[in-house]
């Protein structure tokens, strides 16, 4: 999960439509439990905060959690949450980061909602920044979380066809959360191209793909350009026959 993390945050702008070009582009980096005790939470939170990672959220599921919206989900106490959540606003502060530390709760489905809000009441006594409440199943219920857990930001996770009903960015913002991730955003689409073009190539032995995708194209979306500037200011000669 760091590794990928630090790969992820290492991208920058696009320097053509970007008005912040070849500037870092905040990363909000999933950490499930902190993966064990005080003591990994607090190497979780200094490895990402030293891999480049923007913020980071952990809950309150047991070690071998699932999915968020996956039902029989099994949460830990409330104490060990609030150990979780403490140890990391610790770590952030030993390794002199302003990583944000999103606070998630599973437990509206299991416990109800007023359990799941006192956790995250308690989380924000413990520090943390910004409230998670997952698997929301309403826009009532959306906008009384974050009535109640103000003046604490709160995190909308949009997952289509989930818990939580269908809300747009734009609705989110009325209803007060200030920030919502969309985590299938690359996923789905990409699995949905993969799977077609592999039943393409399976059914015709062919894959059709766009003109346009040359392999110099990929490289030129891979950044492949700065390379050749840094190369040429370098004195390198790798690319002075250029890649076309």
């Amino acid at each position: 999960m760091r590794a990928q993390a630090e790969m992820i945050a290492s991208l920058t702008s696009d320097p053509t439509t970007s008005p912040y070009p070849n500037s870092p582009i905040p990363l909000i980096s999933d950490a499930d439990t902190g993966y064990g005790g005080p003591i990994m939470v607090a190497r979780t939170v200094q490895q990402y905060a030293q891999s480049g990672v923007a913020g980071l959220h952990i809950e309150d599921q047991v070690q071998t959690k699932r999915c968020g919206h996956l039902a029989g989900k099994e949460l830990v106490d409330a104490e060990t949450y609030e150990s979780r959540i403490r140890a990391a606003v610790q770590a952030r502060k030993r390794v002199n980061s302003d990583i944000v530390i999103i606070a998630r709760t599973d437990a509206l489905q299991s416990y109800g909602y007023d359990e799941a809000i006192s956790r995250l009441r308690v989380a924000h006594a413990a520090g943390a920044d910004v409230a998670f409440l997952e698997g929301i199943t309403s826009r009532d219920q959306a906008r009384k979380a974050v009535k109640d857990l103000a003046p604490m930001p709160c995190l909308l996770n949009m997952v289509e066809h989930g818990a939580t009903p269908s809300i747009s960015a734009n609705e989110a913002k009325e209803m007060g959360f200030k920030i919502i991730i969309f985590p299938f955003a690359a996923l789905a689409p990409a699995y949905s191209a993969i799977k077609t073009s592999m039943e393409k190539l399976k059914r015709e032995g062919c894959l059709g793909s766009s003109k346009e995708m040359t392999p110099q194209a990929l490289f030129r979306i891979c950044g492949v350009e700065e390379d050749m500037r840094v190369d040429g200011e370098a004195g390198g000669k790798s690319y002075r026959g250029g890649i076309d």
